[in-house]
């Protein structure tokens, strides 16, 4: 799907030479590179965009100048992207905790469609680590749209669900959205809000938002004023110093208080922004810390609990001792599991391998439809068993077979168990779903209650869609464990070997925090508190009733098996929205429990919580709402309310289109079992030939299925010499005509109009 992306904006570039600009042009569409991979690099959108679909070649011309266009025949198919050129940009951020909302205002021109004509613009928004869309909002003369969320059945008054290229994901961090029809030479206003997390290491938080833009977005008129906004807000809400590190553009201080800070930058710019904004804070304290944050519901809230959010950070002391590892590295190498894949996860394989110390130990576990053990038993860290295992690796990992979990997931617990002394751990990675899913967390639940030692903690990595992340979520929540996935195939081993690296640096473990067991009607998520590591911090949130105590302790064990105990601070949330920042880990975890225990009350309160934090679930749907006449903008990521079903028929002006589900899914078992290679998840689009001979076909069984029946026949024999030749001469003619049409519509579709 991103190839295709970026071949029609490669399109729509070719297109924009026609347009003449004139003497005062500032931008040139720029050369796209030589080799594919580079050119849906260079072209998939690294900033939020807008981009003019073209079918109709003819209708490209500047709206302000018209110039002489020679007639250009045929279709664009599928349609070129055009990017649209920006009249001013706005990026507001705002950081609490590990978690950050973005909020992007612009201005874009139709300045690539003749004044008469109009066409549908695309929207693409990129989003950073782990992001997901809250709202979009547009404002074009007449009319404005905005994204909400309803219930999964709740479509009544709906028009059919749009195409996939009229609203998505075009790859799991890039959303994208067609407005169905702007005229040439009028501006777009738009609103975007995403939440994103910041990344965690070296005791550093980071920042890092899409804001890239190409040169080919800038006006063409050289002296009309660039306009660049950016608000930063930090509030780290623990009271704690924090001190600003690295910035990517020369933000101003505007304000500073204990754990809090603004910075601002506004000017007018000779070009847009080229790279995306970075910021990077430290966290002052050398030591382990943490706190207790806790807030009252506001009244529209679906869960009148109270809220409260418990964190541990590790600090930035690197003396301390990580526990001793035994670890299990069970890889899934089926049919589906392709050489591409295999080569990705045998790197990130081989960095994890190198980082073990010598006194950890390790095995390996291929499986598909049987298992294949690196060893019989657990072999310690050494370099010399170390090459041994990437030769095993590089001998053993050929893709072939069905999929089964459960074996090799037996096969390692009993390896693992009666360890003492260390942390025993399971990497699990595949890419498939099974049919024994709920057995395998029941056996899991079964075995992890041994007294005397630490218990497994199964951390899970899921890659592509096709794999049922939720069963890979609670499985790695009732161990202790954690959770992650690559959805496309070049961020597999990147995000694989940082996984693996963040979760194998354990510092404090077997993590409890004493008064949680004695509130009333307590939920707390997620509800086995995994290990603290000093490479990811410790946040968990939840809801309960009752009161907190004056004092609450955190207990566990350090890694030289002395008690770890810390007394947390308890203080109210102030400015800060504990429910918008657990909002999409709560709904994850919560659709996880709900998919384990097949509760339909669960799925409706992930289902109202998703509607009432504007996060996509499962259980929800997106629809973009049409209103005519201006409309005051109210950002669908802050405010949201529950849409009656009736809604859309009391609401006159307004019409709805049901966009593409913008959830993962709870697995593809047939593709599984078809051993299907992730990445084909979306409909590639058919060459040419397939479009001529589909073209081909469908003219001749229409005219099959009009001419060649009975009555047809009958009529033919009665006719006389005379008549049929000239019936045959008619149809001769038709068929000129239609294979004329064919030859225009398809062969010379792909012309650039040069």
């Amino acid at each position: 799907m991103a190839e295709e992306f970026a071949k029609s904006v490669e399109d729509g570039l070719k297109l924009l030479k026609r347009i003449n600009m004139g003497k005062d042009s500032a931008v040139a569409a720029p050369r796209p590179p030589p080799s594919m991979e580079k050119l849906s690099a260079s072209l998939l959108p690294a900033s939020p965009m807008v981009y003019a679909v073209i079918s109709n070649p003819a209708i490209v011309d500047n709206p302000d100048i018209p110039s002489y266009q020679p007639h250009v025949h045929g279709r664009c198919d599928p349609p070129a992207l055009i990017p649209l050129q920006m009249n001013g940009i706005e990026l507001e951020v705002d950081c609490y905790l590990d978690t950050a909302f973005v909020r992007v205002s612009g201005s874009w021109r139709v300045h690539c469609i003749m004044g008469s004509r109009s066409c549908p613009c695309r929207i693409a928004v990129p989003m950073g680590e782990q992001g997901s869309i809250l709202g979009v909002e547009v404002e074009i003369p007449r009319k404005s749209y905005s994204t909400q969320l309803i219930a999964w059945d709740d479509k009544k008054g709906m028009e059919k669900e749009a195409p996939a290229e009229d609203g998505g994901l075009l790859k799991q961090n890039v959303f994208t959205l067609t407005i169905p029809q702007v005229d040439g030479g009028s501006n777009l206003s738009l609103r975007l809000s995403w939440s994103q997390k910041l990344s965690y290491s070296d005791g550093q938080f980071s920042l890092n938002v899409p804001f890239n833009f190409p040169d080919y977005v800038s006006p063409a008129v050289k002296k009309l004023a660039k306009r660049e906004k950016i608000q930063l807000n930090v509030n780290f809400g623990t009271g704690t110093e924090i001190s600003c590190k690295m910035s990517s553009h020369p933000l101003k201080e505007v304000r500073r208080h204990v754990g809090k800070f603004g910075f601002s930058f506004e000017a007018d710019v000779l070009k847009w922004s080229n790279t995306d904004f970075t910021f990077t804070y430290d966290v002052l304290t050398s030591h382990i810390f943490g706190g207790v944050l806790l807030q009252s519901p506001h009244v529209q809230d679906v869960d009148q609990r109270e809220m409260f959010c418990v964190y541990l950070f590790p600090g930035n002391q690197w003396t301390k001792k990580v526990f001793k590892k035994e670890v299990i590295y069970i890889i899934d190498i089926s049919g589906s599991m392709n050489e591409e894949l295999l080569e990705h996860t045998k790197n990130a394989l081989f960095a994890a391998l190198s980082q073990l110390d010598s006194e950890d130990r390790f095995n390996i576990i291929a499986f598909n439809g049987e298992t294949y053990l690196f060893s019989s038993s657990m072999e310690s860290a050494s370099n010399k068993t170390v090459e041994n295992a990437i030769q095993w690796v590089n001998m053993n990992f050929i893709a072939g077979g069905t999929t089964n979990i459960m074996i090799p997931l037996k096969q390692a617990i009993e390896m693992l168990s009666g360890g003492r002394g260390s942390v025993p751990i399971i990497f699990l990675v595949t890419d498939g779903t099974v049919e024994d899913e709920r057995q395998i967390c029941d056996f899991v639940k079964s075995q992890l209650t041994s007294e005397g030692s630490i218990n497994p903690r199964i951390h899970t990595f899921g890659v592509g869609t096709y794999c049922n992340h939720y069963f890979l979520q609670m499985l790695a929540m009732i161990s202790r464990g954690r959770h992650d996935a690559a959805y496309d195939v070049e961020s597999i081993e990147f995000r694989m070997q940082k996984f693996f690296a963040s979760t194998s640096s354990a510092i404090v473990g077997d993590i409890a925090i004493d008064l949680l067991e004695d509130l009333n009607g307590v939920e707390v998520y997620p509800p086995h508190i995994p290990d603290l590591s000093y490479e990811r911090p410790l946040i968990l949130s939840g809801r309960y009733q009752g009161k907190f105590s004056d004092s609450i302790k955190a207990k566990g064990l350090l890694a030289d098996l002395s008690a770890f105990a810390i007394d947390l601070k308890i203080e109210k949330a102030k400015e800060i929205p504990l429910d918008r920042i657990f909002a999409k880990q709560y709904i994850d975890l919560l659709t996880a429990k709900a998919w384990l225990s097949e509760d339909k009350r669960l799925e409706e309160k992930v289902a109202k919580m998703s509607i009432q934090t504007g996060v996509a679930s499962e259980y929800t749907r997106m629809m973009l709402l049409e209103t005519d006449g201006t409309k005051a903008m109210e950002l669908s990521g802050v405010k949201k309310a529950s849409l009656k079903k009736d809604s859309l028929e009391e609401n006159k002006g307004q019409r709805a289109i049901l966009l593409r589900s913008l959830s993962i899914g709870f697995g593809n078992l047939t593709a599984t079992v078809e051993n299907v290679p992730p990445g084909f998840e979306e409909p590639r689009l058919p060459e040419a030939a397939e479009i001529f001979v589909k073209a081909a076909s469908n003219c001749c069984n229409s005219m099959c299925n009009r001419c060649c029946c009975m009555c047809c026949i009958q009529c033919c024999s009665k006719m006389n010499d005379q008549c049929a030749i000239a019936l045959t001469q008619l149809c001769a003619a038709l068929a000129c005509f239609g294979c004329f049409e064919c030859c225009s519509a398809i062969c010379c579709s792909g012309g650039d109009g040069d």
